[in-house]
């Protein structure tokens, strides 16, 4: 069965979402942040390079604080957070992962 999403909303400091396999994740607007899977913040490997990137202890204003979250196509979310990062997809495989 391909799980995903019937609800997603934001509680507090945390995304809830509702699955269709009547499951619920909840996931802290921190640990979302810190797992961002784009390539800026977990890096990438393309054959025999890779590109690992440097984690500041520095975080500016808003970077744990969701501004808007779009949807991509059926598969994931964009979120968009208000230090104006915006790069991670979030797909439901990577969401469902988090919320455990």
């Amino acid at each position: 069965m391909n799980i995903y999403p019937l609800q997603i909303k934001k509680e507090d400091n945390k995304l809830v979402i509702k699955w269709n396999n009547n499951e619920t994740s909840e996931i802290t607007l921190q640990k979302l942040r810190d797992e961002c899977p784009c390539v800026s913040c977990k890096g990438e490997s393309v054959m025999f390079e890779s590109y690992i990137p440097i984690k500041s202890p520095f975080k500016p204003a808003g970077f744990y604080e969701i501004e808007k979250i779009e949807s991509i196509g059926n598969y994931a979310i964009q979120i968009f957070w208000k230090d104006k990062h915006n790069t991670g997809i979030y797909s439901w495989d990577v969401l469902e992962n988090l919320g455990k």
